[in-house]
């Protein structure tokens, strides 16, 4: 997918020969924005843009779906802590649920993403104008609005009421920059809005270089996952569990229940699904695109989870698996959650690491009484074989949306419209079946399909920027938010329903007198 990801608009740098060239008022070199967007390439390069802030990376930059993420968001859960590498204080802080409206990574987050819906709302005013092909112009629009829809979805989930804006923003008089909370209400009716005309105009698929750009079916998926956000808590919209039931099977392919001419299903091998040698497969509905050691397009995640100390691997440890107590084990976390029959589990960690540069295993034992013989696993979902002595630089897609998790989302959606039917059984067992685990028991409750669904989705999708997400809008068998419940469980017994929404940054508040604080943060 190189003409999103290695694209950069360059500023024009005005040649200085003098002082004298220095002191002209009419720079010759300079490229206006009226003077920018006139042709097709320019087109293509606006749109490039909006894609940059998924991907983007560096020693210095952290973008949502390179890192960004896990140090600002993941952290906060129930699976992932902080290692010894990670030396942030607002890392820190967020891991244990201290953080104030003050905290780096908490205002990234919001920053990133304003400025990638910026990026969106100048292509979707300047394209139009410009005089290219039709069907290019009218797809080059649909991923503008899919990628639009996707950030604000993340805004609204993780802040709540947040500014809605839809037009590019050019005013002289910095007053025109404040912008009041819209309800999430309305966030959402954009949301669907964007999706539904994406869905429209985007085609089924791409040929190379152009892989991994946003489809037609991308939309549909993305907008199932947003009716069953809506129908679950906050919101709690219950009719919205059958728009996400149609959404789904309008992506879903036929085999599985769905009407959907994309040919998505799961690869056979789990691991397939991380491999860089297998990207943009057809269980990918869209992805994140990484590129090895080139213009800081890897993706960072591989060092961070890597032991540091090992001959020959640059590993800094700094991304780990929470530790807690469960009965008499101290030293309990998600990996014990998973069968040992799961072949999920041994693509997802690994327990020690083989030094390239002389053979032998590290790893880290745990003085654990009840658990002979018991040691540290390591995140292993982004490692790349090929980038052994760059580990920072992987080119392991990061799967944003994928066809197992289209699977939970019907088998969820059609459990809480339905109760457990044949067709949600379906869905879930499809998953289960490809991780090497037998049907679910049938005769289940619907609070007992729904548990079932929320362990695989936790175990599926671990350490792929899900986990919180699904903590804040989860609930219990008597329909309560589970959130503070799940965190307790795990030790961080000072969660509070406040910490379902971030703060709004502080200095966003300091600069825009229109907006107000989230509760709890003021």
């Amino acid at each position: 997918m190189k003409n999103i990801k290695y694209i950069l608009l360059l500023p024009l740098a005005l040649a200085l020969t003098s002082c004298e060239e220095f002191l002209k008022e009419e720079p010759e070199s300079f490229l206006s924005e009226d003077q920018y967007y006139k042709t097709q390439n320019d087109a293509i390069n606006a749109v490039n843009s909006v894609y940059f802030f998924l991907n983007s990376g560096g020693n210095n930059v952290q973008t949502p779906y390179n890192t960004l993420f896990n140090t600002g968001m993941n952290m906060a859960g129930d699976d992932e802590d902080p290692g010894p590498g990670a030396t942030n204080a607002d890392v820190r802080s967020l891991s244990v649920l201290a953080h104030s409206s003050g905290n780096l990574r908490i205002y990234e987050i919001w920053q990133q993403h304003y400025a990638a819906i910026k990026k969106a709302n100048v292509a979707l005013e300047k394209i139009p104008a410009i005089e290219f092909d039709n069907t290019l112009k009218s797809r080059l629009i649909g991923e503008s609005k899919f990628l639009r829809a996707l950030y604000y979805f993340n805004l609204v989930r993780l802040y709540g009421d947040v500014p809605l804006i839809t037009e590019y923003q050019k005013f002289v008089d910095a007053a025109g920059y404040e912008v009041a909370k819209s309800p999430s209400s309305e966030v959402y009716a954009q949301i669907e809005k964007d999706l539904t005309e994406a869905a429209l105009a985007l085609p089924a698929t791409y040929a190379s270089p152009d892989a991994g750009r946003a489809t037609a079916g991308a939309a549909k998926a993305l907008l199932a996952k947003v009716y069953l956000t809506k129908a679950s808590y906050p919101l709690n919209i219950a009719a919205h569990y059958k728009d996400a039931v149609a959404r789904a099977e309008e992506a879903l392919s036929a085999t599985d229940g769905g009407t959907g001419t994309y040919n998505y299903d799961l690869v056979t091998n789990y691991a397939e699904v991380f491999l860089p040698a297998f990207k943009n497969n057809r269980e990918h509905i869209f992805s994140a695109q990484f590129k090895s050691n080139s213009l800081n397009q890897g993706n960072n995640e591989y060092s961070r989870a890597i032991l540091s100390g090992v001959p020959g691997l640059n590993g800094n440890y700094a991304h780990m698996v929470r530790f807690y107590t469960v009965g008499s084990d101290k030293f309990f976390s998600i990996y014990k959650l998973f069968k040992p029959t799961d072949k999920r589990r041994d693509v997802t960690f690994v327990r020690s690491f083989t030094s390239p540069a002389n053979g032998r295993k590290y790893a880290l034992p745990i003085a654990n009484a009840t658990v002979p013989g018991d040691s540290t696993p390591f995140w292993n979902k982004w490692v790349d074989p090929a980038s052994s002595t760059v580990t920072n630089q992987a080119a392991t897609n990061v799967p944003i949306l994928r066809y197992a998790e289209l699977l939970l989302i019907h088998a969820e959606a059609e459990n809480e419209a339905n109760g457990p039917t044949a067709k949600a059984y379906k869905s879930l067992n499809r998953v289960r079946n490809r991780a090497g685990l037998p049907n679910l028991t049938t005769g289940l409750s619907k609070e007992q399909f729904r548990d079932s669904v929320y362990l695989d989705r936790r175990l599926e999708l671990t350490y792929e920027y899900q986990r919180w997400f699904d903590l804040i809008r989860q609930k219990d068998a008597n329909g309560k938010p589970s959130f503070v419940a799940n965190l307790h469980k795990v030790g961080k017994t000072n969660a509070a329903d406040k910490h379902r929404l971030y703060p709004i940054p502080q200095s966003e508040i300091d600069n825009n007198k229109l907006l107000v604080q989230n509760p709890g943060f003021e």
